[in-house]
């Protein structure tokens, strides 16, 4: 019903810490720049492009099942109190579910691609 929401909110989140980031980085007073090779504002635009990925996605989905319609109150949740509670359920478990697991795997990301980007060059040896 709404859990696209859950992933979007975050993604708004993501887009401003990032803004915020990248403007740190430009005046060289961010405490991430030294750590890694890959700026943090980068990295947090991976995050930013899988959650609204996800929830374009999902939004599309709940459209398509007539879920979400284009006029208010644009969720058919919202129009039955009985619904309501089944949304705000959804969107506590699914949605927050589907955000931390996004997470989760931009967390992994971000370790692999420090871990690549630190591995040292290797010579190519030919046979």
């Amino acid at each position: 019903m709404a859990c696209f929401l859950v992933p979007a909110g975050e993604g708004v989140v993501t887009e401003i810490v990032k803004k915020v980031e990248a403007k740190k980085e430009q005046n060289g007073t961010s405490t991430h720049s030294d750590a890694t090779k890959i700026p943090f504002s980068r990295k947090l635009s991976w995050l930013s492009k899988l959650l609204w990925g996800g929830s374009i996605l999902l939004a599309f989905e709940h459209l398509w099942h007539g879920e979400v319609v284009p006029f208010f109150p644009f969720l058919t949740a919202m129009s039955d109190p009985a619904d309501k509670a089944e949304m705000l359920h959804e969107m506590s478990t699914v949605g927050v579910s589907m955000a931390v697991l996004i997470t989760v795997i931009w967390i992994a990301m971000c370790i692999t691609a420090d871990i690549i980007v630190k591995r040292p060059a290797t010579s190519k040896t030919t046979l």
